[in-house]
């Protein structure tokens, strides 16, 4: 059922190169909105690229706190919806008789982007969601060499984004960098999610001594999802926000930015990345790691 891509006619315009511009295909990445509901109520609509609607749904109920186990969920299945021709943009998930049902009143209705995984939420206690994992004693620990390769693997893994260069990529690694997971999406969240479904349908959570790789930035809800998750290490290749590090070094969760060629920053938890079978310490400010 996946639509990750389409065909689309463009005029292809090249200022350093002679000729006229010129007519020709291109490849877009498919986004389109999954509805999720739960027992048949409307809980969630959010842009993705179609693909693992499922893992996309399970992750989603995990990290929102609605679920806290693959056994709490009876049946998750994509449903028809009302477009035609179907588009199966509906997932609809089925509770246990003794999970409470997730809130639906306005400030927990929830609407989200691409580019937000968080929109929609009325007051900052909405946007917070405790973790039933404590990650803070995680003994991983992860030579920085390892984890300066992983960029690398993660970008060599991501098959879509070779044909579309539009879309997000989240990879769940093992602690000597052997990638278990990949999912792309256009939003990062939804990247995320569908790594977290898997593992949660895997019977694999927490994911203890295991570590996250995202394509962009590290935001507030990628590092929530993940501590959700009980993963002790996100890693990004571009910058986080002060609440992402904010909400690591509360949850004990080593948070690596800039991870590109041989360098990266370490924001909080340094302990777990070792540099020449040596473990290191974070100073008043931030540890860079080259």
């Amino acid at each position: 059922m996946a639509r990750t891509m389409t065909r689309r006619p463009v005029v292809k315009i090249n200022l350093d190169a002679s000729g006229e511009p010129r007519r020709g295909p291109d490849t877009l990445a498919a986004e389109e909105p999954l509805e999720i509901r739960v027992r048949k109520a409307p809980l969630a609509v959010t842009m993705r690229t179609p693909g693992q609607d499922i893992d996309l749904a399970m992750g989603f109920l995990l990290t929102e706190g609605v679920i806290g186990d693959a056994g709490d969920v009876v049946t998750a299945q994509l449903c028809a919806g009302t477009d035609t021709p179907n588009t199966y943009n509906v997932v609809d998930v089925v509770l246990g008789a003794d999970v409470p049902p997730p809130v639906t009143d306005p400030s927990r209705n929830f609407y989200t982007t691409s580019s937000c995984g968080v929109c929609g939420k009325a007051s900052i206690d909405a946007v917070r969601t405790r973790s039933r994992f404590d990650i803070s004693g995680d003994p991983l620990r992860v030579p920085a060499t390892t984890l300066a390769d992983l960029p690398d693997r993660l970008r060599a893994a991501q098959h879509t984004f070779d044909r579309t260069g539009g879309l997000h990529a989240a990879g769940l690694f093992t602690a000597d960098g052997e990638l278990l997971v990949l999912r792309e999406d256009v939003g990062r969240h939804n990247a995320v999610d569908k790594v977290i479904g898997w593992a949660l349908r895997e019977g694999r959570l927490p994911l203890t001594g295991h570590l996250l790789l995202v394509s962009g930035r590290a935001s507030f809800e990628l590092t929530q999802k993940a501590w959700m998750a009980g993963i002790p290490l996100l890693a990004a290749v571009s910058a986080p926000s002060t609440l992402a590090a904010d909400l690591a070094e509360e949850a004990g969760m080593t948070l690596v930015g800039f991870l590109r060629g041989r360098g990266m920053n370490v924001y909080t938890a340094p302990e777990r990345v070792t540099v020449r079978d040596a473990h290191i310490g974070l100073p008043e400010s931030a540890s860079t790691v080259s």
